[in-house]
């Protein structure tokens, strides 16, 4: 009887780097399961408010907390099962490449033969993205109409959810399929240093898009008006002031149309930043907070809101939020981050130019006889370089807490400490954020630091 070693040594090389890809995936899988149980159990258990909670939660708030991260928890196992039943389906089934051949006879009825091979790409990257799309419709729907409907999040009415889909979709499109053509044809007339040019052509792809984003993108989805002049206004001016942020607008997109989370961020490149700060985050302009004659009429997209808690921060606290916000910019955060993505994007596409000619990659997944350009981008990038993306997901992660324990130092310096306090724990009640996580979950997940050590990091200087 041969052993399972034996075994192994006996496959040729494209099945040992499939069963790899195959067995790597699960493990993932079984490692991320086992995470999300430790914290389930911690959701079940931790019932009644730790005692160095009693000042910041009340009892009702913490159940309500405890149970919206359980219901998301449970959903997350079980999307994520199906996700991993479904690709595994996929690559045993030589569903990727019947897809391609699907593409390239689809191309070849429109009049592009085999020799199109951009064509044939991108008729198979619009296929499989329809696919993901359509898949994980189900999955989205009990999201938002089950689980953020339950916990009172979700703003939309199921018209407007499948506008936004369909909207979502075909802007992804306009895109991705140009982005993708130009890439794959620079790959293909690159030569040997295809690498360099490649990865010089995401870089400005990449640099565009967050450009544009916010001017062209977003407003397409969100409405932005300017905030309005008034005492915030110069408050947050002279605050960006004081530390030569160059701001030229500060806008307020209307995300409570969606859903009553709440959020705030900054853009832009040079001396051309701008600031925006969801309507939830604020107080004084939340539509949650207006009472229905207050409202300037029903919009048909957006369901009847029921009568809310008071939700979002006062001034002082919005200008706490935003210093930390700001001390990313200050410290450097967004350009080291940049600057790794693009290390990182550089030294991928170096690698994937010393993989691109290995036929056993292609013949692991089905393609013997043709080793088209945007399926090796796939293989490589997605199934080989696996193991590398989950060791510098979790670093990424690492890096990301400690900038975030620099920035809420930042925000201290500004003297917003005693604000940014108050403005976590209100932040946090209005999220549903649960307080209690286990050890090795949050390690591993967290790109922010846990609630309670955020703010024993703040208190010594709020207590000052």
């Amino acid at each position: 009887m041969a052993l399972p070693a034996e075994l192994w040594a006996e496959l040729p090389a494209e099945g040992r780097i499939f069963c790899s890809v195959l067995l790597f995936s699960w493990a993932v899988y079984l490692w991320e399961a086992f995470l999300a149980h430790r914290q389930r159990r911690v959701y079940r258990t931790t019932t009644h408010v730790p005692r160095e909670l009693g000042q910041i939660m009340d009892s009702e708030t913490f159940e309500k907390s405890r149970l919206y991260q359980l219901d998301k928890s449970t959903f997350s196992f079980w999307s994520g099962l199906y996700s991993e039943v479904e690709g595994t389906m996929i690559l045993l089934s030589g569903g990727i490449p019947f897809l391609w051949n699907l593409s390239g006879r689809i191309s070849g009825r429109a009049g592009f033969g085999p020799e199109y091979e951009i064509v044939q790409s991108l008729v198979f990257l619009l296929l499989a993205t329809l696919f993901s799309a359509v898949t994980g419709l189900p999955w989205s729907l009990y999201n938002t109409f089950v689980i953020e409907e339950k916990h009172g999040f979700n703003q939309q009415t199921l018209g407007f959810f499948f506008k936004d889909a369909i909207k979502k979709f075909i802007v992804t499109q306009c895109i991705l399929l140009p982005v993708t053509s130009l890439l794959l044809y620079i790959i293909k007339i690159g030569g040997d240093y295809f690498f360099i040019y490649a990865w010089l052509f995401t870089l400005v792809v990449s640099l565009v898009l967050v450009t544009i984003y916010a001017d062209y993108i977003a407003p397409l989805f969100d409405k932005f008006i300017p905030l309005p002049e008034g005492e915030l206004k110069q408050q947050i001016e002279t605050m960006a002031k004081s530390i030569d942020f160059p701001l030229t607008k500060v806008y307020v997109v209307e995300g409570s149309k969606r859903s009553s989370h709440s959020n705030a961020y900054f853009y832009g490149f040079f001396k051309n930043k701008r600031i925006v700060l969801f309507d939830t985050l604020l107080e004084d302009y939340s539509a949650l907070n207006k009472e229905p004659a207050e409202e300037d009429g029903e919009n048909e997209e957006t369901k009847s809101k029921p009568k809310n808690k008071k939700q979002g921060c006062k001034n002082e606290e919005v200008l706490a939020v935003l210093g930390h916000e700001l001390g990313h910019w200050k410290l450097g955060h967004t350009v080291k981050n940049i600057i790794i993505s693009q290390m990182n994007s550089f030294l991928c596409f170096f690698l994937f130019a010393v993989l691109i000619g290995r036929k056993e990659l292609f013949a692991a997944f089905g393609f013997y006889d043709t080793q088209p350009t945007l399926i090796g981008l796939m293989i490589i990038f997605q199934f080989i370089f696996s193991p590398y993306n989950e060791v510098l997901s979790f670093c990424l992660t690492v890096l990301s807490r400690r900038f975030e324990f620099q920035a809420d130092a930042f925000a201290k310096e500004l003297g917003k400490a005693k604000d940014l306090y108050s403005a976590l724990i209100k932040l946090n009640k209005d999220n549903l954020g649960f307080p209690v996580s286990d050890w090795i979950f949050s390690m591993w997940h967290y790109s922010h630091p846990p609630l309670l050590e955020r703010l024993q990091a703040l208190k010594d200087a709020k207590q000052e």
